[in-house]
């Protein structure tokens, strides 16, 4: 009889542990990894980001304060890659792979900010002496809100569209 309690002990701890293990697996992220990728003529252009959602918040001029420099995504900082020169709204980016901010502002006229080093958590350590470029973007309202901040790249450019803001980057 005490081998079957302590057998059927050690099967219930066993099956508890695996229904645990699996709702942790099952739950998702908060703010998902995500990729856009795309070709601008003939160069292939590479977002990774995290995709946070709005859930009920103020987003601009709160979540994300105007005037400060933003990660444009969430956790780590986004990056934006290229494997052929561009132009950014009229200025030259190298090829090659960076982080990439934007910096909102009240007004509308956002700055877009790609930065030489592409592997930083968040903006918090981002040092704008490594900035390769910096170029002044419109925003756009969206006809509907974007619940989970997404990237899409497309003929023109890129768009990255959250909340009831759209704000895109134009390449050739």
């Amino acid at each position: 009889m005490k081998s079957m309690i302590k057998s059927a002990t050690v099967l219930f701890a066993a099956m508890t542990i695996s229904v645990n293990a699996f709702a942790q697996e099952a739950k998702k992220p908060a703010s998902p990894a995500a990729t856009a990728t795309g070709k601008i003529k003939d160069a292939t252009i590479t977002i990774a980001y995290n995709s946070p959602s709005v859930k009920d918040r103020k987003i601009w001029g709160d979540l994300v304060p105007f005037d400060k420099v933003w990660r444009a995504g969430a956790n780590d900082a986004t990056t934006f890659e290229t494997d052929k020169d561009i132009t950014v709204q009229g200025k030259k980016l190298a090829k090659g792979k960076y982080s990439f901010f934007l910096i909102p502002k009240e007004s509308g006229t956002w700055t877009a900010v790609f930065n030489k080093e592409p592997k930083q958590w968040g903006a918090y350590k981002y040092e704008e002496a490594k900035d390769a470029l910096r170029v002044d973007v419109k925003t756009k309202p969206l006809q509907a809100k974007q619940e989970t901040l997404v990237y899409k790249v497309n003929k023109n450019g890129f768009t990255m569209d959250w909340d009831k803001i759209s704000v895109p980057v134009e390449i050739k």
